[in-house]
């Protein structure tokens, strides 16, 4: 009898998908769909159609075609609600074709049809659940796994980009900090810094604070350790961006900074590290001083 059910439904699929894309659309008004053009949202209604199909048509096998259609909505960003919505209603579809055709479907040869009498309809729900509940789980999962992946990357590509180390010349090196720090950034800070101080031969790095809104406690307090690991290693560290509200809750707070130099922005910290490692900036000549001068020269020659 099941397999009466099913063969029904695949060989009806064309009126099936029209039911369920009629609902389907009607399900569809958030300002994600109404920002999809009616092109997009009928191609992939209908990709995940035929994708719902064969997956009932392959049963419970390793794969299906669900798989890469759900991976596909994550890449483009569709949430999991069009996934689980639009399986719900498939379910609906075909239990109400079901019912709509029960009476033309021919089971005079179907083991056990007349001991369900008139009460199919129980029957008829338990048999498209076993289709429609596998599809579900493994979209699902297919979506969780896949999202969890990308949540993964994204969290790595978000560490690199924390606490990184900018080699500016021989020996000076600069880590900007943008944000909130906390416990666990602070111990990327920490092995950022030294990894970095070693693999670029720094002797003065600066940490540059500017981007970061609050400096408290704690955050001072992670910002003396890191400064004092690399003190212990064999450089220095110049704290630059004290701003004067930072410059203020240091102080109400004290914090003792007075290890290693503070400046209030980075062009001055970029000068004291130039000096701590036997440096300084020299003012270039300007080049039509240069040419003014020489023609000068020039005609006091020619009238001498």
């Amino acid at each position: 009898m099941e397999k009466i059910l099913k063969d029904v439904v695949l060989d009806n699929s064309d009126e099936i998908v029209r039911m369920w894309i009629e609902q389907v659309k009607k399900n569809q008004g958030g300002a994600f769909y109404q920002s999809l053009s009616d092109e997009a949202l009928e191609n992939t209604n209908r990709e995940f159609a035929n994708a719902i199909f064969e997956g009932i048509q392959k049963g419970k096998i390793a794969k299906t075609p669900l798989d890469e259609f759900a991976e596909k909505l994550i890449n483009l960003g569709w949430p999991l609600t069009y996934l689980t919505d639009g399986m719900q209603v498939f379910r609906r579809s075909v239990v109400k074709f079901i019912i709509h055709k029960w009476e033309d479907l021919d089971f005079s040869e179907a083991d056990n049809y007349y001991e369900l009498g008139d009460d199919y309809f129980p029957w008829v729900l338990e048999k498209v659940d076993e289709w429609v509940d596998p599809l579900v789980n493994e979209l699902v999962s297919e979506y969780s796994g896949s999202w969890e992946n990308i949540v993964s990357l994204q969290r790595m590509a978000l560490q690199e980009l924390s606490a990184p180390l900018i080699p500016v010349m021989d020996n000076i090196t600069i880590m900007p900090l943008i944000g909130t720090i906390d416990t666990e950034r602070a111990k990327m800070v920490m092995e950022s810094l030294l990894d970095g101080v070693i693999k670029h031969n720094a002797e003065v790095v600066l940490i540059d604070i500017t981007g970061v809104p609050v400096v408290d406690t704690m955050v001072a307090h992670h910002i003396i350790q890191a400064a004092e690991a690399v003190r212990l290693i064999g450089s220095r560290c110049i704290l630059v961006g004290i701003r004067p509200e930072i410059a203020q809750t240091i102080v109400n707070l004290g914090i003792d900074l007075g290890k290693f130099p503070t400046k209030s922005s980075l062009r001055k910290g970029f000068q004291t590290a130039l000096e701590l490692t036997n440096r300084e900036i020299v003012e270039g000549t300007n080049r039509e001083e240069e040419i003014e001068n020489l023609i000068d020269s020039l005609d006091r020659s020619e009238e001498e």
